[in-house]
């Protein structure tokens, strides 16, 4: 009885084992990992962007208020 329980559940296993994930389903996942990537890094340099156009913004303003003060 034990030798069949055992048997059983080593072709269980390894039953277990195969269904593992395909070649698709690991290129979705490292192709939605790119797609995070390159999303956040797009996201970070729109930041950056925008945080210049506010800093020389200010620059512009201060210039202009220079200018008008003359």
């Amino acid at each position: 009885m034990k030798k069949v329980l055992v048997l059983l559940l080593t072709a269980g296993i390894f039953g277990f084992v195969a269904c593992g994930e395909s070649a698709e389903q690991k290129a979705a996942k490292e192709k939605a990992m790119a797609d995070s990537i390159a999303a956040a890094q797009a996201d970070s340099i729109s930041n950056a962007a925008s945080m210049a156009a506010d800093s020389s913004a200010t620059v512009d303003t201060t210039a202009t208020t220079e200018e008008v003060a003359k």
